[in-house]
C-alpha cells in the first residue's frame, strides 16, 4: 500500500502535515483488559475536540437501521459548536447517494459533512490534474463523483453482465486511453472486469491502480459481516502483481482535506470508528484523538487479543453513550 503524500492547499493556521504522524501504541504496553472509557474521560474528550470524524457503517448505523441514541448525540455535539464530518469507506454511492441515506434515517447532515471513498478517489484524481479515462470496478457512487469532476469513465455497473467465453482464440480488447483503475465494492464483480482492469493496468503504460479501501469485511445487512472490497482489490492486486494507491481509510487524503478547511490541528479532532486497521490507525496515523466503539466489526476480544496492536484513546460500547455526561459537558462548555 502506497502513501499519498501529495500535499493540499492549506487553510490559513491548519497543521497538515505533509507525512503521517505515527503515535501507534502497542498492546502490549497497555493495561489488559483494555478500559471502557469513564464519564470523566468523556468529558475530558468533549473539552479538548473541536471536530468528530465519524466513520458510517457499525458507528451511525448497522444496515439500513440507525444506531438508537445516535441523533440525540449528533445534536448534543453540535449544540455544543463541534464541527461533525462523516468520513465512509463504503464507495457505493456518491455524497448524493448519502445524503439521501441519512434523510431516511432522520439524520440532519449538510453535503459538504460527507467524505465517502467515492468522492476521495475522484478528489485524488483531480488532485494530480489527471486527464486520461477510468476505468471503474464499482457502482454507481464512482461514477456520478468522476462524472461531478468531469472525468471521462467507463465499465462499472455497464459491465455487471458481461460474460467470458474463454474460447479457443478468444482475445479481450480493452481500451489504451484508460490512465486509470479505480476500484472499489462491487456486488456484481465477474471475470471479465477483472481481467479489464488487468489489462489496462498491465499493458497500458503509466496506468494508476487505485483503491478506495482494502476492507475485510463490510456491513451490508445488520444481520452479518460480509466479504469487503478487500477481496476485490486482492483479486486485481494478485493479477497484476500491483499494489494499488488507497484513498480511504487508513489513507491520510481525506485527513489533509477536512484539515485544510477547518484550520484546526490534529489534536483538536477525534476519529470515532470501529475498526481498528482502518478507522483507529487512520486517526493515529494522523495525530488524532480517537474512540473505538464496539457496536461494529470489533469486539473486546479482538481489542484485547495479544496480537493486536492499535490501541484507542478512549473505547466506547456505543457512540450514544457520550449522551452519559450531557448535562455536565453542557455546563462545562
Amino acid at each position: 500500500m502506497r502513501s499519498l503524500q501529495r500535499p493540499l492547499p492549506s487553510a490559513r493556521g491548519a497543521v497538515c502535515p505533509r507525512r503521517p504522524v505515527h503515535r501507534m501504541v502497542s498492546c502490549s504496553a497497555a493495561a489488559r483488559p483494555i478500559a471502557r472509557a469513564t464519564d470523566q474521560q468523556k468529558l475530558e474528550l468533549l473539552k479538548r475536540v473541536e471536530c468528530f470524524i465519524f466513520d458510517c457503517d457499525g458507528v451511525i448505523w448497522l444496515g439500513d437501521k440507525v444506531i438508537d441514541g445516535v441523533p440525540e448525540t449528533l445534536d448534543m455535539l453540535r449544540g455544543m459548536g463541534k464541527r461533525v464530518f462523516f468520513v465512509t469507506n463504503n464507495s457505493t454511492k456518491s455524497r448524493a447517494g448519502y445524503m439521501a441515506k441519512f434523510q431516511s434515517l432522520g439524520l440532519n447532515v449538510q453535503a459538504e459533512e460527507i467524505y465517502s471513498s467515492s468522492y476521495a478517489a475522484a478528489a485524488y484524481l483531480e488532485s494530480i490534474n489527471f486527464d486520461k479515462k477510468v476505468y471503474v470496478v464499482g457502482e454507481a457512487g464512482i461514477l456520478e463523483e468522476l462524472q461531478l469532476k468531469g472525468i471521462h469513465h467507463l465499465g462499472g455497473p455497464a459491465d455487471a453482465d458481461k460474460r467470458v467465453t474463454l474460447r479457443s482464440g478468444e482475445f479481450m480488447e480493452h481500451d489504451a486511453e484508460v490512465g486509470a483503475v479505480v476500484v472499489g465494492f462491487d456486488r456484481h464483480i465477474n471475470y471479465y472486469k477483472i481481467q479489464y482492469a488487468t489489462l489496462c493496468i498491465r499493458e497500458n503504460p503509466g496506468c494508476l491502480f487505485i483503491a478506495t479501501n482494502r476492507d475485510a469485511v463490510t456491513h451490508l445487512t445488520d444481520a452479518q459481516e460480509w466479504a469487503g472490497n478487500g477481496s476485490m482489490v486482492g483479486a486485481i492486486a494478485g493479477s497484476t502483481k500491483r499494489e494499488p494507491t488507497v484513498v480511504g481509510k487508513p489513507s491520510d487524503f481525506m485527513l489533509r482535506n477536512i484539515c485544510a478547511r477547518l484550520g484546526l490541528r490534529p489534536q483538536q479532532i477525534c476519529m470515532v470508528g470501529d475498526r481498528l486497521d482502518t478507522d483507529i490507525m487512520f486517526g493515529k496515523n494522523g495525530g488524532l484523538n480517537t474512540a473505538l466503539v464496539l457496536s461494529g466489526v470489533t469486539t473486546e476480544e479482538v481489542l484485547n487479543s495479544p496480537g493486536n496492536t492499535v490501541v484507542p484513546d478512549l473505547v466506547l460500547p456505543k457512540l450514544p453513550d457520550l449522551l452519559s455526561v450531557r448535562e455536565a459537558a453542557v455546563v462545562a462548555a
